[in-house]
């Protein structure tokens, strides 16, 4: 994992958003006070990677990222590792009771063709894909940096006062660790792939073996009998050649006297076939009796015509039915009008009858208001005197008549004010009550008065309209006669209207009225039931007219059925006779169908006994041709038989030989299968011997490669030579006193030449010795790994140095500040130191100045 660009905003000591740029750093320093806030930076690329720092103790505590007064935190970390390029943003929010949570976390896999020192924004926007999410992103960062988070510190951030950890640590955690960098699973995934290779290789030779086993006729001797078959089959073939050509001879001979005793059967079918059809005596005078019942079917259609067109005339000359029906529809809209009229007439003399009731009851209220009103005002004064009288003194001026008073004046207990207030109220309810039963009485009179003069005049206006339309519609009656009758109607209605309700002016004459109502509606239905009876008539004779034609035309479908059947009789005897022609039939006389069937049937009948003696004849020949074959046919079937080849018993000639040549092409089938079944055997047996012993060896592979001694003797090994490189790195910073070794149980331990090559435990060592100790371990580690890792895709690309310098004494300090240089010399690895000794600081190139003040951590970068 190599940075190349961190930012902090809010995270720790730093409050104001802060950026490193690392893209063109190998190895640089970190300088400032104590306290500044230079391990806050380390923490912060901790932090991105893994959700945690080090320094914080438990790893699940995140509330130290967040600044004090801070309510929001985020960093941000751009890096590369593998060949690939990367960004991780974690973002914290604190809520209203105080607690920390995680807002954001999230993995993008960047565009490596942005430029490294593009600015920050531009390489967090150049994603390729999104890789993990919320907590899913710690595990992605280890998958795709190799290391955990307990062995990321401890070889690439070597945090403050944790320097001793690797040091210290137990063999089987140190034997994790190089598990992990050497990348020691590919051996355990190699020796899985053995076991599973060896299965396979095991099962396939079963396969084989089985397949070998199941096999047979794979041997010499079935091959050697196969043959010998095959060719006592050919010699068979030999022999019974000629005897196979006259057994086809004969069947063709057969074949052809039966083809011509099959002709014969033919001509004898051709003659029985022919018969006389049922209907052909009685067909002639079966049409002459539906030639009359057609002549007198057209008779009675006639005459049904001429009655329907009577009645349909006589209908046409009646009134319109349709104008009947509208005429009795506007009669009926008269009399409705005249009930609704009746109706508004008794409710508007029930309505003006209560009027004067009712405007009685309003007076009688008005006057017991007035009078509930005078006691209430006598009581109020009765009432104020009282009052008055209470707070007179004797000697004072009176309030009312402004004379000294002498005396108390007594007055004796008033009725309750209350009480006559209530009384008021209700007699003013009443009274309102009695008002507005006058007032909807008053409205409803002129509402039912009104209500009768429009429908007065609304019956005035459809009388002179429907007259008016009467007059133009009768023809019987004069245009004059019929104008001055609409005018009477409408004169009448309007005198009866005009005498109506009194002072309301409308009035009518409801009998007059309904009486020319009742004699218009009586002529109306009258004439109009003349029309329907003229209707059901016509359509009785129009039935009749139609039932007529239907008879006619179904007689003249049957008279027409005939002549066809007739027709086609003799196109059949034709035909029949057509099939006997080359026979010698006689020709066909036309005058009558039945001669000329029975003519043709004798002539049949003496053609039938000579067809039949032929075919006797015949049937004589094809047995005895049959039985000449047979004789043949058994003795090369028993030849067959005797060589294995099954024959039917129905097998022709033919078909001998067929079976014979068949019999030949499975015997050379064969053959040649027990020659491919002995190949088979031979690539079976030796399919089996190498997956045998590809099973073998891969069995001793995974046995080679067991975690529980394999692993162990890897990491043994591994430990050895990183122990051997820290060894040599120790010497030059002790000045040849110390040296690392291995011990018996894998622990590290310290080689003190300085007490005669003494062996003791690293923990014995002193603060600034246990120093020299970690950091020679951490430097080899470093230099090491990418050698060690077994796919050569592990590399330790940075490591983090912070503090413990201060021990070293100026030697040790030059030792240490030369190796680091080397390290970071080779451009392969970047290298950060966070240091209080200005003489390490000074031969760093890269400085990045960090110092505090009231607003927080600030960071500067310089060049030394």
């Amino acid at each position: 994992m190599r940075p190349l660009r961190l930012r902090l905003d809010n995270f720790g000591s730093f409050r104001e958003p802060v950026t490193a740029d690392f893209s063109d750093v190998e190895y640089f320093v970190l300088v400032g006070p104590t306290g500044a806030g230079k391990s806050t930076l380390i923490d912060a690329i901790c932090f991105a990677l893994y959700g945690t720092v080090p320094r914080w103790g438990s790893q699940n505590v995140i509330a130290h990222a967040l600044a004090p007064s801070a309510i929001a935190a985020k960093v941000a970390l751009v890096f590369e590792t593998a060949g690939r390029r990367y960004a991780v943003v974690r973002a914290l929010k604190r809520d209203a009771k105080g607690k920390v949570h995680t807002a954001e976390a999230r993995l993008d896999e960047l565009d490596p063709a942005v430029p490294a020192d593009a600015e920050l924004d531009d390489l967090l926007e150049a994603v390729i894909a999104p890789v993990a999410e919320g907590a899913a992103v710690t595990a992605e960062v280890q998958r795709i940096t190799g290391l955990e988070y307990r062995f990321f510190t401890q070889c690439v951030v070597l945090p403050q006062g944790r320097f001793a950890e690797f040091l210290h640590a137990q063999p089987r955690e140190r034997q994790d660790l190089l598990v992990q960098l050497l990348d020691a699973d590919v051996y355990e995934r190699i020796r899985q792939r053995a076991v599973q290779d060896g299965n396979v290789a095991t099962q396939a030779a079963g396969f084989a073996r089985e397949r070998l086993a199941r096999l047979t006729d794979a041997d010499e001797a079935a091959e050697r009998a196969a043959t010998a078959g095959l060719a006592a089959l050919r010699t068979l073939d030999e022999q019974v050649r000629g005897e196979l050509e006259a057994l086809r001879t004969s069947d063709e001979q057969i074949a052809r006297l039966s083809e011509e005793r099959e002709v014969t059967k033919g001509r004898l079918a051709a003659l029985t076939a022919l018969a006389m059809p049922r209907q052909a005596p009685t067909l002639a005078e079966n049409a002459r009796e539906a030639a009359k019942e057609v002549a007198a079917r057209t008779a009675d259609a006639e005459a049904a015509d001429a009655a329907e067109q009577r009645a349909e005339d006589e209908l046409a000359a009646l009134d319109d039915p349709g104008l009947l029906m509208g005429e009795l529809k506007e009669l009926e809209e008269h009399e409705r009008v005249v009930t609704e009229l009746r109706e508004a007439e008794t409710r508007a003399a029930k309505t003006r009858a209560a009027l004067e009731p009712l405007a009685a009851e309003a007076r009688a209220c008005e006057a017991a208001l007035a009078g509930a009103k005078q006691d209430r005002d006598r009581l109020r004064d009765a009432h104020a005197g009282a009052e008055l009288a209470r707070r007179l003194v004797v000697g004072q001026e009176c309030p009312a008549c402004l004379r000294p008073v002498e005396h108390l004046p007594h007055h004796p207990e008033a009725a309750g004010l209350r009480e006559a207030e209530r009384r008021v109220k209700a007699r003013e309810t009443e009274s309102e009550r009695a008002r507005t039963r006058h007032t909807e009485a008053e409205t409803q009179t002129r509402h039912w008065e009104q209500t009768a003069r429009e429908l007065a005049a609304r019956l005035q206006s459809t009388v002179e309209e429907s007259t008016a339309a009467r007059a133009e519609t009768t023809q019987e009656q004069p245009a004059s006669d019929a104008a001055a009758a609409a005018s009477d109607d409408a004169a009448a209605v309007s005198d009866d209207a005009a005498a109506g309700f009194g002072g309301a002016g409308v009035a009518f004459d409801r009998a007059g009225v309904e009486e020319r109502l009742a004699a218009d509606r009586a002529a109306v239905e009258e004439r109009l039931a003349g029309v329907r009876g003229a209707e059901r008539r016509a359509a009785r004779l129009r039935q009749a007219a139609r039932d007529a034609r239907t008879r006619l035309t179904a007689a003249r479908n049957d008279a027409d059925e005939l002549t066809g059947r007739t027709d086609r009789l003799w196109r059949d005897l034709e035909t029949a006779r057509d099939t006997v022609v080359p026979l010698g039939a006689p020709p066909l006389e036309r005058a009558d169908l039945h001669d000329a069937w029975t003519g043709l049937l004798a002539w049949r009948d003496e053609a039938a006994v000579r067809e039949r003696s032929e075919l006797t004849a015949q049937d004589e020949r094809v047995t005895e041709a049959k039985r000449r074959a047979g004789r043949t046919w058994s003795d090369v079937v028993s030849r067959l038989s005797a060589h294995g080849v099954d024959v039917p018993d129905d097998a022709p000639a033919a078909r001998l030989g067929e079976l014979l040549v068949a019999a030949i092409a499975r015997a050379q089938a064969h053959l040649a299968r027990v020659r491919e079944n002995c190949a088979t055997a031979r690539e079976l047996d030796e399919r089996a011997a190498a997956e045998e012993e590809r099973a073998r060896v891969a069995k001793e592979l995974a046995q080679c490669l067991r975690a529980d001694a394999f692993e162990r003797w890897l990491c043994t090994e591994a430990l050895d030579l990183l122990v051997t490189a820290a060894s040599g790195i120790l010497r030059e910073l002790s000045d040849g006193q110390y040296e690392l070794a291995l011990g018996g149980r894998n622990e590290i331990e310290v080689i003190d030449h300085a007490e005669a090559g003494m062996r003791r435990n690293a923990r014995t060592l002193s603060g600034g010795e246990t120093f020299q100790a970690a950091l020679a371990l951490a430097l080899a580690l470093s230099d090491q790994v990418a050698g060690l890792s077994a796919t050569a895709a592990r590399s330790l690309d940075s490591l983090f140095l912070d503090e413990g310098f201060g021990s070293l004494d100026p030697a040790a300090l030059d030792t240490v500040a030369t190796t680091l240089e080397r390290l970071a010399g080779g451009r392969e690895r970047m290298v950060g130191v966070i240091t209080h000794v200005p003489a390490l600081a000074d031969r760093i190139p890269v400085r990045f100045e960090v110092w505090r003040d009231a607003k927080g951590s600030h960071l500067c970068r310089t060049t030394t």
